[in-house]
């Protein structure tokens, strides 16, 4: 990766690319199905939203950690401002959109998605030569999907309309079947050898003399890995290894 990323499916996509590239070189992936057509956990809150308030209820939902908890663990030589939260008010004061779901449909399909999943899984597959195709982003069914009413879209779990679509050609116990994911419960309840690697790559002298985290707060990670998991179920521990290590392979 030309640059850090948490999600923990990094791996299983990097997998699966090693496997699948032995047989075929072009795939097709529903990259872009979520954020489009409104599958993920953190729109309905935002359904009926008129009192201003939109900004922060999608980063109630969304963000991994607040200000607050951040300010906690970053030693004060590279604490900034609230970035994340004005970067999100910014977003959704766009003129052109008014319905808060469609706001943070925009925020996604704009920055989060082509900046995190989609080149998750452009980076992996490449990396064994496959190519992955990702329909969901056409853009004219992006362009028609944005068209849609937002409550048509979180409809019964989300991707309703999508969903609806589908049950034409598709059996129902495809589309009804529980959300899936790549679990990675090596980088998510980090034990045994990984932690023993999470452990090596925060005591070395590059991380002791940049002094990113608080030692405390590495400590109290290392302590008790599994108890502190985010929001959105990643482990903190894994998260500031594989920055700081990534800083370290940089020579940063």
């Amino acid at each position: 990766m030309a640059e850090p990323m948490v999600s923990h499916d990094v791996i299983g996509f990097y997998l699966l690319s090693c496997e699948v590239s032995k047989h075929v070189k072009v795939v097709q992936s529903g990259q872009g199905a979520d954020e489009v057509f409104a599958g993920y956990h953190w729109y309905p809150p935002l359904l009926d939203v008129t009192d201003g308030s939109e900004a922060q209820k999608y980063a109630n939902v969304f963000f991994d950690r607040n200000f607050n908890e951040y300010k906690s663990f970053i030693n004060a030589a590279y604490l900034g401002e609230d970035y994340a939260s004005q970067f999100v008010s910014d977003h959704f004061d766009l003129p052109n959109i008014l319905d808060p779901i469609d706001k943070a449909l925009r925020l996604d399909t704009s920055v989060m998605l082509v900046d995190d999943p989609v080149k998750r899984v452009d980076n992996m597959t490449m990396a064994w030569g496959l190519e992955a195709r990702v329909p969901f982003l056409d853009h004219e069914l992006v362009e028609l999907a944005a068209r849609i009413p937002a409550q048509h879209k979180i409809k019964d779990g989300g991707k309703y309309v999508l969903k609806e679509v589908g049950r034409r050609i598709i059996p129902h116990e495809v589309i009804d079947r529980p959300k899936g994911y790549f679990p990675v419960p090596a980088l998510k309840y980090l034990d045994g050898e990984y932690l023993d690697m999470a452990r090596e790559i925060l005591s070395r002298k590059a991380a002791k003399e940049r002094g990113l985290f608080a030692q405390s707060y590495i400590d109290m990670l290392l302590q008790s890995p599994r108890e502190h998991i985010t929001p959105l179920r990643g482990s903190k521990l894994w998260q500031i290894t594989l920055l700081e290590y990534w800083l370290q392979e940089q020579g940063i």
